[in-house]
């Protein structure tokens, strides 16, 4: 895998990137911080799903709202780069839309809502309908990147737990689910293992977006501003979700529901009641794919 050039600016001394106009670095944060991120990330990607600490700043946004996603998106970003933010898969929602302009204003990027021309794109709880190349980088915000959370509250307990590949109250809960409800009932934040070794939490993307991970030719970055925390996916990495042999993972049905606005009968898709007719009605949650199907189809 061939890293981005943003590694060569390692050795950029603080201040020596001011924007005068801002009084602000290229990208909010100073060198250093961004240095910090870096060597954060480049351990993350040697080791797939591990979680790197690292000295999650202070962003002008509370934490819990994509700190971590966006320190990621600033650490790594470049003037020639062209930036996609999406939340819930929608360019424009509120979270979305804020963070485009924050970045803009502090890095003066190119911003697009098509996935094809972005080289880097920020996520909350989706990936891209469409398919992701070697080019480009996505960056998911993670409210909570401990996997093990659910069957354990301490921290070092967890560690060590990680450390051991000791996952045996992580398969117990699954088979408790599947006792209490006939299936595992997880229906985001699925747990899976990378590369045979750590289980990871894949942010709360539905399980849609899980068979995405596998073997797939995109980075994968995972930041966690408020638990100071960074894990990633390298290209090419074996992803494969928590299951049973008698109960396999499986994805949301959307068999026979079409996009009441494109026509798409092969995406993940939101469920809206006209409050007129009372007609349930479906559409696809990635804007940017509907938008783009939609465009076509009127061309046509």
């Amino acid at each position: 895998m061939q890293m981005r050039e943003w590694l060569d600016h390692n050795d950029a001394r603080p201040g020596e990137d001011d924007d005068r106009a801002t009084g602000y670095p290229f990208g909010f944060m100073d060198e250093g911080a961004k240095r910090e991120v870096r060597r954060s990330i480049l351990k993350a990607v040697a080791i797939p799903g591990y979680q790197v600490p690292y000295g999650s700043r202070e962003m002008p946004i509370a934490r819990g709202w994509g700190t971590g996603g966006i320190q990621i998106t600033l650490s790594l970003v470049l003037p020639e780069d062209v930036l996609k933010v999406i939340d819930q898969g929608c360019d424009g929602s509120v979270n979305a839309v804020n963070i485009k302009k924050f970045v803009q204003a502090v890095a003066d990027v190119e911003i697009t809502t098509d996935t094809r021309s972005a080289t880097v794109i920020q996520t909350r709880h989706r990936i891209p309908e469409e398919p992701m190349t070697a080019e480009q980088i996505l960056v998911l915000q993670v409210p909570y990147p401990e996997a093990l959370r659910e069957v354990e509250p301490s921290e070092a307990e967890t560690r060590r737990m990680h450390a051991e590949a000791d996952y045996s109250r992580m398969w117990l809960f699954l088979y408790e689910d599947i006792v209490k409800y006939g299936e595992i009932s997880i229906s985001y934040r699925f747990p899976v293992t990378v590369n045979g070794r750590y289980i990871m939490d894949p942010s709360p993307i539905p399980r849609w977006d899980v068979p995405k991970l596998h073997m797939a030719d995109t980075l994968f970055l995972f930041g966690a501003g408020r638990e100071k925390r960074i894990y990633a996916i390298p290209p090419h990495t074996r992803v494969e979700p928590l299951e049973f042999e008698d109960h396999l993972f499986r994805v949301e049905d959307f068999s026979g529901k079409v996009c009441a606005r494109c026509g798409a009968s092969d995406t993940f898709m939101d469920e809206i009641i006209d409050n007129e007719a009372g007609e349930r009605l479906y559409y696809c949650s990635d804007s940017g794919y509907c938008d783009k199907r939609y465009g076509q189809c009127n061309n046509h």
